[in-house]
């Protein structure tokens, strides 16, 4: 009953007796529930732990697979929102003023059509969102796409799409495009490793309060680790699973810069009821779920 099993010691000889992977059959006779814990375990032990911590997002080296006849596509997961990696991705690239984007819809199709066409003669880069809701489109987009010409195309041209998983997304398209997927990290370790990835040295110095920033800049992301990790014991953690994303946490940083900023001192008050009230718990219509 111990909630440390996949680590507990066998009663001796077996502890010694046996190997990893026969504890681990051991296991899966008496706690089937903590077997993939212990599989964790076993194959951090086993191949190294970088096989089982996802490595964080870097839109960059995606980039890298893709050609102005190459698509790049997001697989979306809920709680993702890749559209702020690209803005922030196309401004690096010097391309802010040449992306355009538009979800997709009800008679968004033939308007998507014409930014394809005008981005392949211009070279610019163009993203649609959630294909999965232009169900009737696909065909047209896969049409456009078996279609590229590498003599008339402009080379510096991108085309970025992002959809949940559905069987009516051209195969095709899946088949030559570079994929990737950035799913909501898993616990509040990778979380954390995730909100500070894209920050630089100077964004963190950059503040007149440099000292007072960084500390609550570290509770801010902890605070966003743990409502995001909080879900995963369902109705325990919340009655109902909202999605809190990248999104939340980028407007609540952005507040806590201007009113360091404003303020000679630090307003705690103010960015706790903003961040705390409104940004994330705005979203919350149970009242069990404010609770701490």
């Amino acid at each position: 009953d111990d909630n440390e099993a996949p680590r507990a010691p066998l009663p001796e000889p077996w502890n010694e007796k046996l190997s990893s992977f026969q504890k681990l059959l051991v296991l899966r006779c008496v706690r089937g529930d903590k077997v993939v814990a212990a599989f964790q375990d076993f194959v951090g032990e086993q191949i190294g732990q970088r096989f089982i911590e996802p490595p964080p997002f870097d839109l960059a080296a995606s980039y890298k697979d893709a050609t102005c006849l190459v698509p790049l596509v997001f697989v979306l997961s809920p709680g993702a929102d890749p559209m702020e990696y690209v803005v922030d991705f196309a401004a690096e690239m010097n391309m802010s003023k040449k992306f355009q984007s538009i979800s997709l819809g009800q008679g968004q199709g033939p308007i998507a059509e014409k930014m394809m066409l005008a981005s392949m003669e211009r070279g610019t880069w163009v993203m649609l969102q959630n294909c999965h809701l232009a169900i009737s489109w696909m065909p047209r987009l896969e049409a456009i796409v078996e279609q590229y010409d590498e003599d008339t195309i402009h080379k510096d041209y991108r085309l970025w799409l992002t959809s949940m998983p559905s069987k009516h997304f051209p195969v095709s398209i899946l088949q030559n495009s570079a994929k990737m997927t950035n799913e909501p990290p898993a616990g509040v370790k990778m979380n954390l490793i995730g909100s500070y990835t894209p920050l630089t040295d100077e964004y963190l110095n950059k503040s007149s309060k440099p000292t007072e920033f960084k500390k609550l800049l570290f509770g801010l992301c902890f605070f966003h680790a743990l409502v995001q990790d909080r879900r995963k014991f369902g109705p325990i953690g919340f009655n109902i699973r909202y999605e809190f994303t990248t999104s939340d946490l980028k407007v609540s940083m952005l507040q806590l810069e201007a009113f360091l900023e404003k303020y000679d001192h630090v307003p705690y008050q103010v960015i706790e009821h903003l961040t705390g009230h409104i940004n994330y718990g705005g979203g919350i219509t149970h009242d069990w779920g404010r609770r701490p």
